[in-house]
């Protein structure tokens, strides 16, 4: 069997895939190829479309052959045969990945153009590809989209090669696909037309959303009161704003932006000025909020990290305001040492807390800090601050270690969560623990790794987290 296009192939994908009509699903297209096969997929079923970016890690020396795959939020998948094979160097695995990591990291800043990623915690994820023959940018797409908060991982494909299904059936809940061939060695021959898919065709399909379902707004969430106030009113110490619908005012949050305004719930994108640079964000406070919590994301991550907004999401349905953000620029993350410098980023994160304590969503509100590895460092360090006032801190597979001498001077309640198959953090958490000076608790979530990738992993750590924000951030 072949397929006369992509098209074709996403319609009679599409077709075994009924059964799914109904649910409350997202299709996710890998990119590029899978997207114009998922967008029909989407269309059909009339369910929201989305991109997931992986990128293929080559073997030095052999580039078609891939010896594994990243993707999206540090996501990383590896194939243990070919790595055994190919015997390369740590210098050469951690270059190769290194390069690809920022070219994922530019094609997904390209490829949504500033739309937000598709919420898919909770949902039945549909992860698409054209074909699978060695599995390992498959495998990782599947890890995203279980990162993200799918409960239900399902792989489909137009054609699979046969021998790699078993290893694909351990990463999704089900695997579809309209042939599978014992002989695959090339996944355009299946086609009669395999042209190359451009960025810009991608980025077409997606602002259709595939003329499926619904795609929420990049500030779905944010009621009709909660706009910012005109853009004449002056902005708060010139440090951040925003405008109607949570657009930039003025774009750069300098003078003549608007000012915080919460009339009910508020989901707006904000700038936050520390020093030279400005700092991107976006802040989500529930009507009647008492704390809110600022998150410092961990390196190779960023804002918009499906985890942090997964664990956000959850705090924010329990009436905890978040504030999302990155505390490098683009350029600075460039700069491996930057990423770091705790000392900078915990500067940077001590002067957010004090921009939002100047907010009126956030005068009256408790602040607590939750960091995910090298930002756990930054937000204890942040803590320790004579005079930071932090209500509470939540370390999520972090490296306290990097704190240095910090850890004596924090006395805001800090709870450590670390995967219990993560154990040299594990170790290094335990040490910390020892030296902090306010109320803690360890917590190892049982089977999870460094990024909490096993199901159930990530839902845990984050009922972890609310529960400890909630007792202690009460205003």
């Amino acid at each position: 069997m072949t397929f006369a296009d992509r098209v074709d192939a996403g319609a009679q994908l599409a077709r075994r895939l009924e059964h799914l009509r109904g649910q409350d699903i997202a299709v996710l297209g890998l990119s590029r190829g899978g997207v114009p096969v998922a967008a029909e997929v989407a269309r059909a079923l009339s369910a929201p479309l989305d991109v997931v970016v992986v990128r293929k890690l080559g073997t030095p020396g052999q580039p078609e052959l891939a010896m594994g795959a990243i993707g999206e939020d540090g996501v990383r998948v590896v194939d243990d045969d070919v790595l055994s094979r190919a015997a390369p160097s740590a210098e050469d695995l951690a270059e190769v990945e290194g390069t690809e990591r920022v070219n994922l990291d530019r094609q997904r800043t390209q490829l949504r153009a500033g739309r937000q990623a598709l919420r898919v915690t909770g949902r039945t994820a549909v992860v698409v590809d054209d074909g699978v023959a060695t599995g390992a940018s498959a495998r990782a797409a599947c890890r995203v989209a279980r990162v993200r908060g799918a409960v239900c991982v399902v792989l489909a494909v137009p054609v699979v090669a046969t021998q790699v299904l078993p290893v694909l059936r351990e990463v999704a809940d089900e695997v579809v696909c309209v042939t599978a061939s014992d002989t695959l060695s090339s996944i355009g021959a299946w086609y009669e037309d395999f042209e190359q898919i451009s960025d810009d065709q991608v980025t077409d399909l997606l602002s259709r959303g595939g003329d499926g379902g619904s795609r929420p707004p990049a500030n779905a969430g944010a009621s009709a009161g909660s706009a910012a106030a005109p853009a004449s009113a002056p902005d708060v110490a010139g440090k951040a704003g925003y405008g109607k619908s949570g657009e930039p005012a003025g774009g750069s949050g300098g003078t003549g932006a608007a000012t915080l305004h919460h009339a009910a719930d508020l989901d707006a994108e904000v700038t936050v000025s520390t020093g030279t640079v400005q700092l991107p964000g976006r802040l989500t406070v529930p009507s009647g909020a008492t704390g809110v919590v600022v998150f410092a994301h961990g390196s190779g991550s960023g804002r918009n990290s499906p985890r942090n907004t997964f664990v956000a999401t959850l705090l924010n349905d329990a009436g905890l305001g978040t504030l999302l953000l990155d505390l490098l620029t683009p350029g600075e993350e460039t700069n491996r040492e930057n990423v770091f410098n705790i000392d900078l980023l915990a500067g940077r994160l001590g002067e957010t807390v004090e921009w939002l304590r100047g907010q009126p969503v956030g005068g009256d509100a408790a602040v607590g800090l939750f960091g995910a590895s090298t930002g756990a460092a930054a937000a204890l360090t942040a803590a320790a601050v004579p005079g930071s006032r932090i209500g509470a801190v939540v370390s999520r597979g972090g490296r306290p270690d990097l704190a240095d001498g910090n850890l004596a001077g924090v006395h805001a309640p800090t709870l450590l969560i670390v995967g219990g198959q993560d154990t040299t953090v594990l170790g290094l958490n335990r040490e910390a623990q020892a030296q902090l000076r306010g109320p803690s608790r360890l917590d190892v979530v049982p089977g999870a790794t460094h990024l909490f990738e096993e199901p159930g992993a990530l839902p845990r750590v984050a009922e972890l987290a609310r529960d400890w924000f909630a007792e202690y951030l009460r205003g």
